[in-house]
C-alpha cells in the first residue's frame, strides 16, 4: 500500500526552485514575499507529482499570476486587460 514519492529526495525543491526563477523574471526579488503564504509548496508537490492526467494549479503571487503543471511553471500574461479604455 506504501508506494515512496518518485524522486522524494529534490522534487519539492526543483519545483520551489523553478517558481522563485519565474517570479524572479517577472522582477520580483526572492526577500519581497514568503512563498508559503501563497500556497503550501509540500502539498503542491503531492498534487502534480501524484496527477494522473494533465493538471494545472494557478496562484497568486504579489499580484504575479502562476501556473503550475507537470511541465514546468509559467507567468500568465494578460494582454487583451492592458488595452481596454483607449
Amino acid at each position: 500500500m506504501h508506494s515512496p514519492p518518485s524522486d522524494s529526495s529534490g522534487g519539492s525543491n526543483d519545483l520551489l526552485v523553478e517558481i522563485i526563477e519565474t517570479l524572479e523574471t517577472c522582477g520580483l526579488e526572492d526577500d519581497a514575499y514568503q512563498l508559503h503564504d501563497y500556497v503550501d509548496p509540500d502539498a503542491l508537490e503531492q498534487v502534480i507529482a501524484s496527477a494522473d492526467e494533465n493538471i494545472t494549479v494557478q496562484f497568486t503571487v504579489e499580484g504575479i499570476p502562476l501556473d503550475v503543471s507537470p511541465d514546468g511553471v509559467d507567468a500568465i500574461v494578460e494582454d487583451e486587460s492592458q488595452s481596454v479604455g483607449e
